[in-house]
């Protein structure tokens, strides 16, 4: 089968991020035709920028099928970014042996500081990427137009006695980290990237699997090919997930939000009832103006499953 072949194929630009740089991927509006760049402020018929944020162990070029479903009447005056986050895909930041994820806050913040300094954006988020774009809106509400949150379901609630325990894991997984037993493990050529998407997702299309496969990975010096990910993303967060203070940020946001759920329960099988669709149903109240919708047959990955289906309701919120 040939590999899949992008109707709209991105450009790609790099920019400086806090102390880093961040590789954007960069879907013009439809009468562009100049290279990528930052959209400048400016008044008219320009759409507000929409960023694609990613999930764990994915690039931004992962949204590339939803953008090909678009209408172009959608895109039209649109500019469409999706950054890689901090260590995925080709980001360069300063060297870490651990990530926080409050920097994903302060690297959204400085993105959007540099790509819509005057207007506010429309935010689609991926799984941790939908968590990220939840936190955001709470701090930033000013700064967020419209926001789709695509299977970001969040953690289960942690309590303070757990805080021992967590520390010690986080230490030793640091050492683990130095030690080399936390490395990610290569693959012989991209057609075993290929196989393992499918793996994952048996849903996914052998055709969009070997294209992604060469987003998701590049090959090296030992011959071997290695995912666009750093190893330090396999160490625990140090800090607990305080379901309180995420409920508290969520009822700062202001703007609308639209829930994209999976036909498939990821929930059931990753947390095994400690934390169910019902608990993170339960959280959702605290967001003012949310609604759920649900696509299927697709599992966590649905912006791969259904970018059809997902490119009609996105472009029929952020327009509504």
């Amino acid at each position: 089968m040939p590999m899949y072949r992008p109707l709209r194929p991105a450009g790609t630009l790099d920019v400086p991020i806090r102390q880093g740089r961040y590789r954007l991927h960069v879907w013009e509006p439809a009468e562009a035709h100049d290279e990528p760049a930052p959209p400048a402020p400016s008044g008219g018929q320009e759409q507000p920028l929409l960023l694609l944020l990613h999930g764990w162990m994915d690039v931004g070029a992962s949204y590339q099928f939803m953008v090909d479903a678009l209408p172009e009447a959608f895109m039209q005056g649109r500019r469409i970014v999706a950054p890689d986050w901090r260590g995925f895909g080709h980001s360069a930041l300063p060297a870490a042996d651990h990530v926080v994820f409050a920097d994903y806050l302060a690297d959204l913040d400085a993105l959007i500081d540099t790509l819509s300094p005057h207007r506010p954006v429309d935010l689609v988020g991926h799984s941790m990427g939908g968590n990220v774009a939840m936190l955001y809106a709470g701090v930033r509400p000013e700064r967020v137009r419209r926001l789709v949150n695509l299977e970001g379901f969040g953690l289960p609630a942690s309590t303070a006695d757990q805080a021992p325990g967590r520390y010690a894991q986080w230490l030793d997984e640091i050492r683990d980290l130095h030690r080399g037993s936390l490395a990610l493990r290569g693959y012989a050529d991209a057609g075993a990237v290929a196989r393992r998407l499918v793996r994952t997702n048996p849903r996914l299309d052998p055709a969009r699997a070997d294209w992604l496969a060469q987003q998701w990975a590049e090959p090296r010096a030992d011959g071997q090919w290695h995912l666009l990910a750093e190893a330090a993303h396999k160490v625990v967060s140090a800090q607990l997930y305080r379901a309180d203070e995420v409920a508290a940020v969520w009822r700062a946001i202001r703007a609308p939000v639209l829930v994209v759920e999976a036909s498939d329960n990821a929930m059931a099988g990753l947390w095994q009832g400690r934390y169910t669709l019902d608990d993170f149903h339960a959280r959702l109240q605290a967001v003012a103006h949310a609604r759920i919708e649900r696509l299927g047959p697709a599992g966590h990955n649905v912006h791969h499953d259904q970018p059809e289906a997902l490119a009609a309701l996105v472009c029929g919120f952020l327009a509504g």
